[in-house]
């Protein structure tokens, strides 16, 4: 089994979820609100799955030691450097999540749940009780709570699965397609922060990342077909949530318009 044996598995997924219904659903600034309330939350814990593989793929700790394979430990800091730190549209430094919420500010969207539930992660100091004790859809939780299993776990090989396969090998394409929708429904809706957002992810992780991460899968699987048979699975989940993810803003869309 190898990275090109996984893609052809998850390809069925893939595609489902650059066709779902839920672009096209998105025509009104309402709906965009809904969308970007949501997606905040796979934006958030992205950087989790990234920290996670920091720790077990470079040193993070004192004494330091140079870890193994270097061209891992530079794909590692290389997304934690962009991820965390970026060029942001007026030229300051700040994290993609801090982007995000600038984004949703200026497009009209309500930050308020994300930020009660970070702050719910901050007293409880208990990941899996914030998620169980808040108040999102089911489907935001499961999400949620896939990313946090798969941290705990701990497997590097599956934590860099749903990373790569759920994450950097997606998004690209998964971006472009929401960019088709965006740029040309809502013209009198401040989205040059939120288009600027899509446009780094899709140019850093189709040109380097993406790559990269393969080659990361690759050195951390080997020819250990049980390591390949758990990242497959992985990388099958974190794409079925990932379409929960979707149906639960679908749905949340189509519930407010019958409200109206």
């Amino acid at each position: 089994m190898n990275t090109a044996s996984i893609q052809e598995t998850i390809l069925p997924h893939k595609k489902q979820l650059l066709e779902h219904t839920l672009y096209g659903k998105i025509k009104t600034p309402e709906d965009l609100h809904i969308f970007l309330e949501n997606h905040v939350f796979a934006v958030w814990d992205f950087m989790s799955l990234l920290k996670a593989l920091q720790q077990k793929l470079t040193c993070t700790t004192t004494p330091w030691f140079a870890t193994p394979d270097r061209d891992t430990r530079y794909l590692i800091n290389e997304i934690v450097l962009a991820e965390e730190s970026d060029l942001a549209i007026d030229g300051s430094r700040q994290s993609h999540f801090e982007m995000y919420l600038e984004a949703m500010k200026d497009a009209g969207a309500n930050t308020a749940e994300i930020e009660t539930f970070l702050e719910s992660v901050f007293s409880l100091k208990n990941i899996v009780v914030a998620i169980k004790q808040s108040d999102l859809h089911p489907k935001v939780k499961e999400f949620l709570d896939f990313t946090f299993r798969v941290i705990d776990e701990g497997g590097p090989h599956r934590i860099a699965a749903a990373f790569t396969f759920g994450r950097e090998d997606l998004i690209p394409a998964m971006f472009t397609e929401i960019l088709h929708n965006f740029q040309d429904n809502f013209p009198e809706t401040d989205l040059s922060k939120l288009i600027y957002y899509f446009e780094r992810h899709i140019e850093l992780d189709a040109d380097e990342h993406g790559p990269m991460a393969m080659q990361m899968i690759d050195a951390l699987c080997g020819s250990d077909e049980k390591k390949w048979r758990e990242a497959e699975a992985v990388s099958v989940e974190a794409l079925e949530k990932r379409i929960g993810l979707w149906d639960a803003i679908a749905e949340q869309i189509l519930l407010k318009a019958e409200m109206v």
